[in-house]
């Protein structure tokens, strides 16, 4: 059916739900030719200072072969744990910063997302049918594909290197162990410099793969974002009744009102407004009650019913629903007619002893 089909981009609630459960994208190509890079690099900026590390903990172990103390329960916990520091020392700084090349290229991705649900077990992952699909998917095809690219890409890269150096190998016999050493540092470095240069465009392709099937499979359908509304903004109809029990409540407080207002302004069926003016606590006549049509024409009846004085003045009448807001004070452009009226109502009051 049509309503079923996922057509609809996910909506910001889905986006969170899934990313709460660790459903994002990522790219382990991106991670992995970042960790390649840097590592290789570091080694080469590290060399010095690791082969003297290395020299140093080679010479340690033959001065105790060399010395006339043998090697006992005594004292091997203090040679064996110097032979440890000298090898922590070496070995942690390029470590750490394969660890932290590693840990920056996630984060760059995934936002430091850490979710325990993604780490689950799922017993739809044991199911043999849906391995037979994600075996045939365009993932894995696409995994392939690239497989069969980086393959390809490091086997003419090293036989091209190779091809063009190995005869410079040889002479390395006739040179020091440091030179050597310095020589193969520099060659693989070179190496995987441009191995990485061209792994980076096929990590880029891996990520706007990744992001692509991730959109889609985030698609919604159309009653997918009707039920998710009616889980976050509640079912419409019954927001409609709420609403509308809402608007006959204040109805009700306002026709409350109406007897205990000044004057009534009316256009004479449209519109009725009914003003009420306490001196002591307001500063300008207050709009008590408004309506239009059936309300107007009620608010008009409550106001006979009880002898509020009912004026018909069409612009003020419309003029006050329109732009005054109920339990409001009447703006300073309605003060002097509003005022010749209320003058004219208190004066009609004193004269009969009482409301008309």
């Amino acid at each position: 059916m049509a309503a079923d089909e996922k057509t609809e981009k996910a909506t910001p609630k889905r986006r969170r739900d899934e990313r709460k459960k660790g459903h994002i994208f990522q790219s382990q190509d991106i991670v992995a030719v970042v960790s390649l890079l840097v590592l290789f690099n570091g080694l080469r900026l590290l060399a010095p200072f690791m082969y003297e590390n290395i020299r140093k903990c080679v010479s340690l172990f033959f001065s105790y072969a060399g010395t006339s103390y043998p090697v006992n329960p005594a004292n091997v916990g203090d040679k064996l744990s110097k032979g440890m520091l000298l090898f922590i020392e070496t070995i942690l700084p390029i470590a750490g910063l394969s660890i932290l090349a590693a840990v920056v290229a996630t984060a760059a991705q995934t936002r430091m997302l850490f979710s325990m649900d993604a780490i689950k077990f799922k017993a739809s992952k044991m199911n043999p049918i849906q391995g037979m699909k994600r075996l045939f998917s365009i993932r894995s095809m696409v995994d392939l594909l690239k497989a069969l690219i980086k393959v390809s890409v490091l086997t003419w890269i090293i036989f091209d290197v190779l091809k063009n150096r190995l005869h410079e190998f040889a002479r390395l016999m006739d040179g020091s162990v440091a030179g050597a050493i310095a020589y193969v540092g520099s060659t693989m470095t070179s190496m995987v410099n441009t191995v990485g240069a061209i792994f980076i465009f096929i990590a880029v392709f891996d990520f706007l793969f990744q992001w692509w099937e991730y959109e889609k499979d985030m698609r919604m359908s159309k009653q997918d974002v009707k039920e998710e509304y009616k889980q976050t903004e509640g079912d419409p109809q019954i927001k409609g009744m709420i609403r509308q029990k809402q608007r006959a409540m204040a109805s009700r407080r306002m026709m409350q009102k109406v007897p205990e207002a000044d004057v009534i302004i009316r256009n004479p069926t449209h519109f009725a407004v009914a003003l009420s003016y306490n001196t002591d606590q307001d500063r300008a006549p207050r709009v008590v009650a408004k309506g239009a049509d059936r309300v107007a024409l009620k608010i008009v009846e409550i106001g006979e019913a009880n002898g509020v004085y009912i004026m018909e003045n069409r612009p003020l009448a419309r003029g006050l629903y329109e732009n005054v807001e109920l339990d409001m004070e009447i703006p300073e452009e309605f003060y002097q007619t509003v005022a010749g009226i209320l003058a004219f109502v208190y004066n009609l009051k004193k004269t009969n002893g009482g409301k008309h």
